[in-house]
């Protein structure tokens, strides 16, 4: 039976027939009809019914009326129901404890849930599905991913045999875990189990390769969703758009944004845009950037720090310096206080920008940071005194968050190999690694000295490679033993919006300074040289200039 109307007609017939003894059967049943039909109020009135009529509650009302609020999602109904259970002198069985471990996890009480389900470990208790699926996101949503994967290689030891919202449930949190190896693993062990995806999980394929920037697999996962006649949300486009952008995948982004607006169930957000004008301003589309924009103040949003910063970075790579100076000032009207990331950005403009102009984008860094200003002011000054600069160099970075502090170090650097101070580019460079913004840049073992470059920009790359040219030059005229094999090396990744990578740029100083490095077939991104063709060009050498390439 499962209506419940035809229930309680049921149940006022039957009451009138039964002896005392077996009313409690009676009223059990009728509440189970209930939980059927997922009717939790009924549940509860029936409850109150039975001790007005001097019923007393056995473990069976107790474990259904409880079970009527997990299937109702009602988690924290079912713990207080639990939690009255001693009050009526009945003991949890094994059963009900399991199911409260899904109902505590789902209330938010973390460590009952876990709690329990140690000792439901130990009692060897029969859990089902749906509470392991909690307990697998208990453990995602407070950052133990093992756990998590404890928890599912316990369920399959136990013969539980995983269902799709087991396996949505774990791929969302190894999705949060930026784990997207282990995500194809479990994708394919569910796939081969016979198991069909469903818009779920799609979504955690999305959401786990766009944090991890897969984009290819996260473009795979879209063609199959459309293929499948499914639609995105917009929370999944934006994922996709930030996915695009942190990527540098600009085509697909303009197809990704046509198909959102063409699909006539999702309009696009503050974040759409935002994701749509970072894209076209890395890439160095600027009409693409401002119709973006406009379209983005006719929706009625109004932008953002994370848009006005694209935008200053586009307008910077176009040497449109003006346009700068007025996105600065709209910031300001805004009333956006600009942040750490925002004058790193300016920081970063300042180096594309022409020395004649500087002086416009010195005055919008001074508003925005006035010890940032100062030290750009003293690098542009003809002379200064000794330990000026690096006394002045060293405050922002007491102030600045540590995500930053690379980009500033490096911007910085980069501005005075643009102006040809070599001298102060090795002074900041110095106070890098002071500060330890830079760390292990170089190596030695009885084999091998090397230089490492990777995360360096391309102007604290060569100021580093003169500081290390210089030291390999007196370590010869010191008389010191050099190894047998000396490297430099640059990685072999590109900028995402760059068909150049610093080993490409590095290959062409190298051969400038007639240096006898040569790239590595066996070892990419490392360029090599021997002790005896160090030695012989160090000793050959002048002094040479630092070329700004």
């Amino acid at each position: 039976m499962s209506n419940p109307e035809t229930a309680l007609l049921g149940f006022g017939f039957l009451r009138k027939r039964l002896k005392p003894s077996r009313e409690v059967i009676l009223y059990n049943v009728t509440m189970k009809v209930f939980r059927k039909s997922r009717d939790f109020d009924r549940a509860e009135k029936l409850f109150d019914e039975m001790l007005e009529t001097g019923v007393m509650p056995d473990n069976v009302t107790f474990s259904t009326i409880i079970s009527c609020a997990r299937v109702c999602s009602i988690p924290n109904k079912a713990v207080e129901w639990f939690e009255k259970m001693p009050e009526f002198g009945c003991r949890p069985d094994d059963v009900t404890y399991s199911a409260m471990i899904d109902a505590y996890g789902r209330a938010g009480n973390v460590d009952m849930a876990l709690s329990l389900y140690d000792r439901a470990r130990t009692e060897k208790w029969r859990i089902d599905p749906v509470t392991f699926s909690t307990l697998i996101r208990i453990y995602g949503m407070s950052g133990n991913f093992d756990g998590c994967l404890n928890v599912f290689e316990e369920m399959k030891a136990l013969g539980v045999k995983p269902n799709l919202v087991i396996y949505n449930t774990l791929l969302d949190s190894m999705g949060r875990a930026k784990r997207p190896w282990q995500v194809k693993n479990i994708y394919k062990e569910m796939t081969n189990n016979g198991l069909q995806p469903n818009w779920g999980t799609f979504a955690a394929l999305i959401r786990a390769y766009g944090r991890a920037r897969y984009g290819e697999d996260a473009l795979i996962v879209y063609r199959e969703i459309k293929e499948r006649g499914l639609e995105l949300s917009v929370v999944l486009y934006n994922t996709l758009l930030a996915m695009c952008a942190d990527v540098g995948c600009t085509d697909k982004a303009a197809e990704i944004s046509e198909d959102m607006k063409s699909s006539g169930n999702c309009m696009p957000d503050s974040w759409t845009f935002s994701s749509m004008i970072t894209i076209y301003s890395c890439s160095g589309k600027v009409s693409e950037a401002e119709a973006m924009l406009n379209a983005m103040l006719e929706a009625g949003c109004e932008p953002n720090i994370f848009v006005l910063t694209s935008l200053i970075q586009c307008y910077g790579k176009a040497n449109r310096t003006d346009d700068v100076v007025k996105t600065f000032d709209w910031l300001l009207e805004l009333d956006i206080t600009p942040d750490d990331r925002f004058c790193g950005c300016m920081l970063n403009v300042m180096t594309q920008t022409p020395k004649e102009e500087l002086g416009k984008l010195i005055d919008c860094i001074d508003k925005a940071n006035p010890k940032l200003g100062n030290v750009v002011k003293l690098l542009l000054e003809e002379q200064n005194e000794e330990g000026t600069l690096r006394k002045k160099a060293s405050e922002p970075f007491d102030s600045v968050s540590v995500d930053v502090k690379k980009a500033y170090c490096n911007c910085l650097i980069d501005l005075c190999v643009k102006l040809d101070m070599l001298e102060r580019a090795c002074e900041l460079f110095d106070l890098g690694l002071t500060l330890e913004v830079y760390t292990d840049i170089q190596s030695k073992s009885p084999t091998q000295w090397s230089l490492y470059l990777k995360s360096l920009s391309l102007g604290a790359a060569l100021t580093a490679l003169h500081i290390w040219m210089n030291d390999l030059s007196k370590a010869v005229e010191s008389g010191e033993e050099l190894p047998a094999v000396l490297g430099i090396n640059t990685g072999h990744g590109k900028h995402k919006y760059s068909d150049k990578g610093l080993a490409s740029v590095f290959e062409s100083h190298l051969k400038e300074l007639n240096a006898p490095f040569h790239e590595a077939p066996d070892k990419i991104g490392w360029f090599l040289t021997t002790k005896v063709a160090a030695t012989s060009w160090l000793e050959s050498r002048s002094s040479p200039e630092l070329v700004a390439a």
